[in-house]
């Protein structure tokens, strides 16, 4: 009798998770739902699985997800900034024995030339911006030598545009997938737009604007390095938001390759046999060290 395919939750929404959809489809023997929190009107999502838009409810919603989807193998590859959802996998996977794999790409890192100043929050940024001093010898202010106003290239997401409303003396450049809503800085230009991004235009753009200083959070990842490489080009300060912490005692690996291996091996015969639910005993306790 034909083994059932392992039932995989994939929370998605990343460039990581799109692959990893796509591997399990070649490697086959899994039945793949793909979760977005559906926060992007026009999300790019896998053609090779079944999708699902919406949040859970919080960590109970989720573990009755689990449960009722029977579900034998939750992946969290969302956003390295998804501190919620990350935090409600933890809860959910710990409650009904699901095993859990955090798949995160690793966080950029400072090159010579660099001038990262690193904050552990939104709001540090905002706080950092709201006495920042732009440089006189700044090679984007062209003839805004003499202007004391911050302009800052904003590009944390615009979720996130309301930490910085309260900030009256910057001029704002926020770069967003859609356009923002809710409580915005009073003086901002917003551009929409989505990456991959370049260094040509990267450096074009902060040069247009006049850009002092640049905001974001550590992503990671090759699609909107580009602006780094930029900043570091034109000698200008980047403001860089750490990543939140990773619930521990789950298993985190940085690329679909050790992602799929543990999948597979969670697949394999005498582990997780049907669609019932993870299976008691050794096969589900030994989920854990699966990639030691």
């Amino acid at each position: 009798m034909a083994r059932a395919p392992l039932r995989v939750l994939l929370l998605g929404g990343t460039g990581e998770a799109r692959r990893l959809a796509l591997a399990l489809t070649e490697v086959g023997g899994f039945d793949v739902v793909y979760s977005l929190a559906g926060r992007v009107r026009e999300p790019q999502v896998p053609p090779s699985c079944r999708v699902r838009i919406g949040g859970f409810g919080g960590p109970a919603g989720l573990a009755e997800q689990l449960r009722s989807e029977r579900i034998n193998a939750l992946v969290d590859a969302t956003h390295p900034f998804a501190a919620r959802m990350s935090a409600s996998a933890a809860t959910a996977a710990a409650a009904t024995g699901v095993p859990l794999l955090v798949l995160r790409r690793p966080g950029w890192q400072a090159q010579p030339g660099d001038d990262w100043r690193r904050v552990p929050s939104l709001p540090a940024a905002a706080d950092l911006i709201d006495r920042f001093v732009p440089s006189q010898r700044g090679p984007s202010r062209c003839g805004a030598a003499d202007d004391p106003t911050p302009r800052v290239f904003l590009t944390t997401g615009r979720s996130d545009l309301a930490l910085f409303a309260g900030l009256h003396r910057p001029w704002f450049l926020a770069r967003c997938v859609e356009a923002p809503t809710g409580a915005l800085p009073p003086r901002l230009r917003v551009i929409l737009d989505r990456g991959p991004f370049d260094v040509a235009g990267e450096t074009e753009l902060l040069r247009r604007h006049a850009i002092d200083v640049l905001v974001t959070k550590d992503s990671g990842g090759a699609m909107t390095a580009a602006k780094l490489a930029a900043a570091r080009d034109l000698g200008l300060p980047v403001v860089m938001v750490d990543r939140p912490s990773i619930p521990s005692g789950f298993p985190v690996v940085s690329d679909i390759g050790p992602a799929t291996h543990w999948l597979i091996g969670l697949a394999s015969p005498g582990r997780i046999e049907s669609h019932d639910g993870p299976q008691a005993g050794p096969a589900a306790a030994s989920w854990r060290s699966t990639l030691s």
